[in-house]
């Protein structure tokens, strides 16, 4: 029962990772990644739809993206869902193409996507203590209730903290890398 909880804890934990690794991807460092545009949506017939999937995004410089639409009159909605986004990028239409350039980032800039990045693995963290709170609740639980030792309770317990300690360190891991990113220029 206890390696029940573990299991649902870890998996749990890997998918507060996942998440931390997708909010890393939105911010934008100084190179073209396509996946900066996974959070904008373009209006595709009247259902908001992720650009991935109305168009084809390759990096065509170090600096810029080329966005292009699989039908033609979907090149202005891409340029409009781009200009609305909270990207503040500036694509330029080229009638059956969107380019994305990608300026340079400032310092001050830089400094600022930093601690954006910051506070998105202070959350991915939190998530991940959350986790092991529920799950140590779930083992006391299992302990009061008497469908487990004492002894089992404090070595899942522990084995729950060693989880989450590992956890952490990978998303700090992440973090570092993340910030190594943002400063090379």
């Amino acid at each position: 029962m206890i390696d029940e909880i573990q299991k649902d804890a870890r998996e749990r934990m890997e998918k507060s990772l996942d998440a931390l690794q997708t909010a890393f991807a939105r911010i934008r460092t100084g190179r073209a990644n396509p996946s900066i545009l996974d959070s904008v949506q373009v209006d595709y017939y009247g259902n908001p739809t992720p650009i991935n999937q109305v168009a084809t995004i390759t990096v065509e410089e170090a600096r810029s993206l080329l966005i292009s639409p699989w039908e033609k009159k979907m090149a202005p909605e891409i340029e409009r869902a781009i200009l609305k986004s909270d990207l503040n990028l500036t694509p330029m239409s080229t009638g059956d193409a969107v380019r994305l350039p990608m300026p340079p980032l400032t310092e001050e800039n830089r400094r600022d996507l930093i601690k954006v990045a910051r506070q998105e693995a202070e959350n991915g963290r939190v998530s991940i203590r959350n986790v092991r709170r529920e799950a140590i609740a779930d083992i006391r639980e299992l302990v009061k209730e008497k469908e487990a030792t004492e002894d089992e309770g404090r070595r899942g317990e522990d084995t729950m903290q060693k989880l989450t300690d590992d956890f952490v360190a990978r998303a700090d891991a992440a973090l570092e890398t993340k910030e190594t990113d943002l400063m090379d220029f």
